[in-house]
């Protein structure tokens, strides 16, 4: 469980989705920012709950999906994501929304939300029960809300200019490094799925 709870905090990147969310930051107070933030946890969440129970059922029998080629695709979409990391970093991508409900959701999927993680949540079934998997699921959301709201607080707490874009600096830098472990999971997962499909 410990090592799947910490390849899924690695794939949800909360340094990466704390630069992410720098431009509606400086556009919300803390309590409204809070609360878009735990909408989105609660969304993805969700979101990775359905794939956790039922995305074996639909990718092996609805539409006959041999698993292990799933396996081998989430590798390599991941080995993307780490080379879209270590070679350009992240730059922020969303805008501030009248509708808080609506920047929720815009934050849940993509930032939150993706390929990598998906293929994550349901290859945990094949290794956690349903309880250990959800209690899984349930920590990782609750690290990552916990990461960037500190991040965040550490921020606002820096009072010069100079100081706060040497944080982000070191930010990104965090990024590009977390980019060697996602990496490092998805050629895992590719081996595994050659291994299980050939060997």
């Amino acid at each position: 469980m410990f090592s799947l709870l910490i390849s899924f905090i690695v794939m949800l990147n909360p340094i990466a989705l704390f630069l992410y969310l720098q431009p509606i930051m400086l556009e919300l107070d803390h309590k409204a920012f809070r609360k878009v933030l735990l909408k989105a946890s609660i969304t993805s969440f969700l979101i990775y709950l359905i794939f956790f129970i039922f995305g074996d059922i639909i990718f092996t029998q609805v539409l006959h999906i041999n698993f292990e080629s799933f396996r081998i695709f989430g590798g390599i979409v991941l080995f993307s994501f780490a080379y879209f990391y270590i070679v350009k970093g992240q730059k922020a991508m969303l805008k501030m929304k009248e509708n808080l409900d609506d920047l929720a959701n815009e934050i849940a999927l993509p930032f939150m939300v993706g390929a990598g993680t998906i293929s994550l949540a349901i290859l945990m079934k094949e290794q956690l029960n349903y309880t250990w998997g959800i209690i899984t699921l349930v920590l990782s959301m609750i690290i990552c809300f916990i990461v960037v709201m500190a991040l965040k607080f550490i921020r606002d707490k820096l009072k010069k200019e100079k100081f706060r874009i040497a944080f982000d600096k070191n930010m990104e830098i965090a990024v590009r490094l977390n980019g060697f472990f996602v990496g490092a999971i998805g050629i895992n997962m590719m081996n595994t799925g050659i291994q299980n499909m050939y060997f």
